[in-house]
């Protein structure tokens, strides 16, 4: 039986490492790029046209946020943290930033095409626009090529802060995955699909150099993982015990001392060195023994235990009718001993004697020859 249960546990071991084997080479979920530009944009004002005269307007002073009629409830979400999202991204960032921005809402995206720059229209795919030199974001209420709503919200601090950024830095450059990194980060966007593709593309070793990552790749896999690696990265240079060189990164950067250096000499170790480390801190974090935590995983050792349990029935009660068996083979060699004369009476007593130890079972008689009753 021992050695039955070490054959079912080391299965279940086995069937639950193959799973996080295979799991971690599936497809993750896709976490959807953000749909926007940013600061790709040279350090040249824009022609920006005015808005429909039917738009209202409200103004935080430091914010002007343009909109529709019928959307005051949405805008009113906005509003409501928007000096709060300000006010932290400063801190993050080490400087005063966000003077002044403009937002433009509209409710489809060829309404955001009238919102925008003449020489800058957005693009198809785009569901908002940060065009940080200008101070200017523009948003749209649906998504493009669909009739889904956009998170506003969440969209809206993606956009705030990459102008916040480009205005820390003074519009120096910076690499892609620092800048949507740091957007997605502080927005918290698709913050389970990016936990997930993480996980798999950590236990499946399939995670991407950040330093290849100034330029995104283009399949829709690999784009996924560039966008939670980014993100997590930045995560992990601005961590408590961080924030003081996280700042100093940025600060340097706005002196104008070169990405790559500034990042060496605010952490006093390059981008390589601090990719290992970052590396190191996910493998802990997504191990295939936390794996096992999982709730797949659990079912498999639930299954494996119920297997146990129903092993251990199945011969307990395979014993119990063997026993029966037994009782019931050795009382019809007595009775067809008597009837055939083979044993004497005193040795029929004695045998009898021994089978009236055991539990009684019905007989009935027939033909001259007595069965047990089941």
């Amino acid at each position: 039986m021992a050695r039955v249960v070490r054959l079912l546990l080391a299965f279940t071991f086995a069937l639950a490492i193959s799973l996080v084997r295979g799991d971690a080479h599936a497809d993750p979920p896709m976490l959807v790029a953000p749909n926007d530009v940013s600061t790709a944009q040279p350090m040249v004002h824009l022609s920006v046209p005015p808005v429909p005269i039917e738009f209202a307007t409200r103004d935080l002073g430091w914010l002007v946020v343009r909109f529709p009629p019928g959307v005051h409830e949405q805008v009113d979400e906005l509003v409501a943290e928007a000096d709060e999202v300000r006010a932290k991204l400063s801190t993050v960032l080490g400087q005063h930033v966000l003077d002044h921005v403009e937002l433009r809402v509209a409710g489809d995206p060829e309404g955001m095409t009238v919102l925008a720059p003449r020489d800058a229209p957005p693009f198809e795919y785009a569901s908002a626009m940060a065009y940080s030199n200008d101070h200017l974001i523009l948003l749209s209420m649906q998504a493009p090529g669909t009739s889904e709503s956009v998170d506003l919200p969440v969209t809206f601090r993606h956009e705030l802060t990459h102008i916040a950024l480009y205005d820390a830095v003074l519009g120096h450059h910076v690499p892609r995955w620092f800048d949507e990194g740091l957007a997605v980060f502080e927005s918290g966007e698709a913050g389970h699909a990016r936990s997930e593709a993480l996980r798999q593309a950590s236990l499946s070793r399939s995670l991407l150099p950040i330093e290849e990552l100034d330029r995104f790749p283009s399949k829709g896999y690999e784009v996924s993982v560039a966008y939670a690696e980014s993100a997590d990265f930045v995560r992990f240079l601005a961590r408590s015990p961080d924030k003081a060189r996280f700042a100093s990164l940025v600060d340097r950067v706005r002196e104008g001392t070169p990405f790559d250096r500034a990042l060496g000499d605010s952490y006093g170790a390059g981008l390589r060195t601090l990719d290992y480390e970052w590396r190191e801190e996910l493998s802990k974090r997504f191990s295939p023994l936390t794996a096992l935590a999982d709730g797949a995983f659990v079912w498999v050792i639930l299954a494996g235990l119920m297997g146990v349990a129903w092993y251990r029935r199945r011969r307990a009660r395979k014993e119990k009718i063997d026993e029966w068996e037994r009782d019931d083979a050795t009382r019809d060699a007595l009775i067809r001993a008597v009837h055939a004369r083979e044993i004497p009476d005193d040795g029929m007593a004695h045998a009898s004697e021994q089978a009236s130890m055991r539990p009684p079972v019905p007989m009935v008689e027939h033909d001259g020859t007595w069965h047990t009753l089941h």
